[in-house]
């Protein structure tokens, strides 16, 4: 059970899970103030293919949320007067150019995409997927945010891809990254979502799937 450095004042009044394994989701969870617990979907992402950006993050984070689900003994989750429980499940993509970037998977290909940030900019569109496995309730919203960059130094990018964690995030987009954040020159739209979950949208969906 994770828990955030500033946890509320009184017992959380839900059981919340996490579809994810990234790092920074748990973080952003954690200075959220939530109590959670994690599982993985373990889905093959690039069998699930959408033309329009929007489309496709949308539909990950549902069979997300659904590969748990088929795991899980929903009956245990709907028992009278037990606590509800949320899954929350999100995905991510950067678009460059028109161009929808997910997770690269060589180094060349990282080479790519971080040379092509250099000196311009890119988009993320992300999705946050809530589902009450009490109620069966599922609600979900789109978040898009623009980064901006400075030119990015070659030592830098080659430094990043040597380091390997590049080729866990979408775009090898990693704007909290200590050797990445020098060189982003503004956001527009907030960082948390970037990073792979809006506060601002997973607060609203966690308030909106528990109410009847």
């Amino acid at each position: 059970m994770a828990t955030g450095s500033s946890p509320p004042a009184r017992q959380q009044p839900f059981k919340l899970i996490l579809g994810s394994s990234s790092v920074a989701r748990k973080h952003i969870l954690e200075e959220m103030g939530l109590e959670f617990q994690v599982m993985t979907a373990d889905i093959d992402e690039k069998s699930i293919r959408r033309e329009n950006p929007d489309d496709l993050v949308m539909v990950l984070a549902e069979a997300k949320a659904d590969a748990i689900m088929s795991r899980l003994n929903l009956a245990d989750y709907q028992k009278e007067g037990n606590q509800p429980t949320l899954l929350i499940t999100s995905d991510i993509v950067v678009v460059h150019e028109g161009i929808i970037r997910e997770k690269p998977t060589t180094k060349e290909e990282a080479r790519q995409f971080l040379k092509g940030y250099s000196g311009g900019h890119v988009s993320t569109v992300g999705s946050v997927v809530v589902t009450n496995l009490t109620t069966g309730k599922r609600l979900g919203s789109l978040d898009k945010a623009e980064v901006y960059f400075h030119d990015i130094p070659e030592e830098v990018i080659e430094s990043l891809i040597d380091e390997g964690v590049v080729f866990r995030v979408a775009g090898g987009l990693l704007l909290e990254h200590p050797l990445t954040l020098p060189f982003v020159e503004a956001v527009v739209g907030s960082s948390d979502s970037v990073m792979g979950l809006s506060k601002e949208i997973a607060n609203k969906l966690i308030h909106d799937a528990l109410s009847t």
